[in-house]
This record gives structure tokens, sequence and C-alpha cells, in this order.
């Protein structure tokens, strides 16, 4: 029979006392190592640590950018920072994975705050800029002349292009507006387009 093991005094469980397990306290030995090779210069070490988190800094990176090139540069910037200043790291307060991690997600945050703030100045930009004379006096133009093309129309043709073109519909939802069959509409649209297409032009010249 399989005998349960108590926590006794004698034996305490170390999982409830917080402690890391044999493995995790192997990896942060190793990952202390790896940090004072990269403080003597060692970029070996650095290409190491890369390895060894690269992979998840980069998932973490983008889950929060939504875009491949935004992760793979907080990565990059990541591990420059740290091939700077790796003295910063302290192991007592935390694995490295963490620590690169947590660097690098504020950084992705810091990065969804600038783009948006330069979206939102590109579009009050955009906003703020008022229409050319040029502008102005072509769409007046071009909708006067419109009108008048339209206007020369026989009253069905002028209803169908009317539906399809400024009421956004499509052929068969013309022909149900209109009641009339498809291939009625379609020709109909065809014949007063033309029709319209040489009274623009002659009106251009």
């Amino acid at each position: 029979m399989a005998h349960t093991i108590l926590n006794t005094p004698e034996r305490p469980n170390a999982v409830a006392f917080g402690a890391v397990s044999e493995s995790e306290s192997t990896q942060r030995e190793q990952d202390a190592a790896l940090v004072e090779r990269i403080i003597d210069g060692d970029r070996a070490a650095l290409e190491a640590v890369f390895n060894q988190y690269g992979g998840a800094i980069k998932s973490m990176a983008l889950r929060v950018l939504r875009n491949e090139t935004l992760a793979e540069d907080t990565v990059q910037d990541v591990f420059v920072d740290f091939w700077k200043a790796p003295q910063r790291f302290d192991a007592t307060r935390g694995s490295l994975r963490t620590f690169l991690i947590t660097i690098a997600h504020r950084r992705a945050v810091d990065v969804v705050r600038s783009e948006q703030a330069r979206f939102n100045r590109e579009e009050k930009v955009v906003e703020d800029v008022p229409p050319s004379i040029d502008d102005e006096v072509w769409s007046l133009s071009l909708s006067e002349s419109v009108r008048e093309a339209l206007g020369k129309l026989n009253e069905n043709e002028r209803k169908a292009i009317t539906l399809a073109y400024f009421g956004d519909m499509s052929y068969v939802e013309v022909a149900a507006e209109l009641g009339e069959p498809e291939g009625t509409v379609k020709s109909r649209i065809r014949t007063g387009m033309r029709k319209m297409g040489r009274s623009l032009t002659a009106l251009a010249q």
C-alpha cells in the first residue's frame, strides 16, 4: 500500500513555502553565470540568452503589438539595452526570463501608445487641412456636369443609374426596386452610362 507523506514539521512541503524547484534553481544559477559573462563583455553569452528566451519575448510582444515587425524590433531593443546594462538584472528579485519579458512588455506598451499618438496627430493634420480652391471648384464643376449629363437620359435610364451608382445598389437590388427584369436593368444602365460618357466628353471640350 502506498504511504501518504504528511507535511510534518520534520518534512515541510517545499512548494507550500514558495521554494523554487531544483530545476528552476539550476536554471537561475546558469542565468546568473551568463549575466556575469555578459557584464564582462562576452557576446556568446548574450547570444545564449537570446536563444534561450528570445522566442518567449517575441511571443509576448506580438500579443501586445499585433505586428511582426514591431515585435521583432522590440526584441532587438530589449537585448541591445540588456547588453548595455546587464548589471540591472538582480537574480534575488526573480528569474532572468521574467526580467527580460517585463522589460519587453513595458516597451511594447510604449510602442502601442506612441503609434496611437502618431495616428491621432496624423488624423488631426488631415482634418485641419482645408480643401484647396482648385479642388472645390473641380468637385463642383464635376458634380454639375454629372447632373447635367444625367438629366439628358430618359426616365428609365436615369432611375436605374441613380439607384445603382448613387444608391449603391447591385443590379439585382435595382431590378427588385423597379420591378423590372435584371437583364433589362443592366441594359438600361449600360446604355445610360454610354450616353453620359458622351455628354461629359462634350462638356469637357
